[in-house]
């Protein structure tokens, strides 16, 4: 597809750049760092567009540093010149409410795991949407509805001794009700720009011929899409299909919560990282060498593999610098699947927290895989699928957590030196190699 083509079906579109930064702690001159500018250049060359969306974040340790209640005066303050300065510099504020920074009471008190944390994360909601609703553009209640829910509470992602396993599922429930009492929150402080929340999207190939295989897929993305979708556009908790909802399950629902949960929203937020080569337990011995494959079973896919999948490196796939697959078409094909699902049920979605992993090659390669991926997303597009905005951050965005995920969960020697392990993702290309010499071909991907 031609850059005048995409041209012609971005036009409509709201493009967004630049790291978040806390509006609590930031200088009133937010300009945007070099690395932001850098990645701003790539949407000019490649499309003719001018971002302008900002995304930012409120800071809630900040402003409710010693409990619920009213806002620290200093820190709103803060907000307001931060907010301000943007405007003043003509960039549309996009603020998100919840992004890793609970105050401490918050946790002291259980965190996401205790339903009230849903109602104060409410009335902090509100108490903003009052000070700020004039300035900000569109409101995002959660940067990603798992990362404080399935990924702290269940797998424990973020600390020693913080994941408790199937019980932390009640977190998930919470954590989606806390979004919908804040947008109907939000709506009564007499906000009307857009307001969504944010869901990691996870898209699946089978690892081989097998229809074992493709089931796990399905497993996969059921687990993974599906346990907050389901209730946020279907009203209802993810059912196995042996028939249990491992959710409700955890004696956390009430009634009446799930139609809170479900209230129409404006916008679906979408985070996209990159694809994941999917098997069934028992093949992956056919899979891995033979005297590797069940030392690499480490937390990640211990943790998986019970529910009734693994995930394997792709086959001759390149890959970026922290390991992940370049596969510029594997995003329009992870929402295609994310439309089949839901229908009409789907709301007009944002792809955010994408072009992380794409740097290595320099500005031309990575121009190159965004011009691809962008074309793939046209086609989708040009079939119905509502695609409202995209945010392309930079690769320094996530580094903490994306160098603590991969220190913790990286399939690799636990006696190797703490930043080779960081530095490479449990997909690492040769990840799986029966020696370290024996590195994967790359694959070369174009323009399309």
């Amino acid at each position: 597809m031609s850059t005048v083509a995409l041209r012609h079906h971005f036009d409509t579109m709201d493009w967004g750049v630049g790291r978040a930064v806390s509006l609590a702690t930031a200088p009133a001159d937010l300009a945007p760092s070099a690395t932001a500018r850098r990645w701003a250049n790539d949407l000019r060359s490649v499309l003719g567009a001018v971002p302008r969306g900002r995304r930012v974040l409120a800071g809630w340790k900040y402003l409710q540093p010693d409990g619920p209640g009213h806002l620290d005066r200093h820190a709103a303050d803060a907000c307001l010149r931060a907010l301000d300065g943007l405007l003043a510099a003509g960039h549309e504020p996009v603020l998100t409410l919840l992004h890793g920074d609970e105050p401490g009471w918050l946790d002291d008190h259980g965190g996401w795991l205790a339903r009230d944390s849903a109602f104060r994360f409410t009335d902090y909601a509100a108490e903003l949407g009052r000070l700020l609703g004039d300035r900000v553009s569109r409101w995002v209640t959660s940067a990603d509805f798992g990362i404080p829910s399935l990924g702290e509470r269940v797998a424990g992602m973020t600390g020693p001794g913080r994941g408790v396993g199937a019980a932390g599922l009640a977190a998930v429930h919470h954590v989606l009700l806390g979004h919908g009492l804040a947008v109907r929150a939000l709506r009564d402080a007499g906000v009307r720009a857009e307001i969504g929340g944010t869901a990691l999207l996870v898209g699946g190939y089978p690892a081989g011929d097998d229809p074992a295989d493709r089931a796990a897929v399905d497993t996969a993305e059921s687990w993974a899409n599906r346990l907050f979708l389901d209730p946020l556009l279907l009203g209802r908790h993810l059912v196995t299909e042996d028939g249990r909802c491992p959710v409700g399950e955890s004696g956390c629902v009430r009634p009446g919560d799930l139609e809170l949960i479900a209230a129409p929203q404006d916008v679906l937020y979408l985070t996209w990282y990159a694809p994941v080569r999917v098997t069934t337990p028992q093949n992956l011995p056919l899979l891995l060498p033979a005297e590797s494959c069940y030392r690499a079973l480490n937390e990640v896919n211990g943790l998986l593999v019970k529910l009734g999948f693994a995930l394997v490196p792709f086959d001759g796939v390149e890959t970026g610098r922290y390991g992940w697959p370049v596969l510029p078409e594997a995003l329009a094909d992870a929402l295609a699947g994310l439309a089949g699902c839901y229908g009409s049920r789907l709301p007009p979605v944002r792809i955010v927290d994408n072009g992380m992993g794409d740097a290595s090659g320099g500005a031309t390669r990575r121009r190159a895989v965004l011009a691809s991926r962008l074309g793939w997303l046209a086609r989708l597009m040009e079939r119905g699928v509502a695609v409202r905005g995209y945010e392309y951050w930079s690769l320094v965005d996530n580094l903490p957590w994306l160098r603590r995920y991969a220190r913790l969960y990286s399939i690799s020697d636990p006696a190797a030196p703490a930043e080779s392990r960081e530095r490479g993702d449990w997909t690492r290309s040769g990840a799986f190699a029966r020696t370290p010499e024996a590195p994967r071909e790359g694959r070369t991907l174009h323009i399309v």
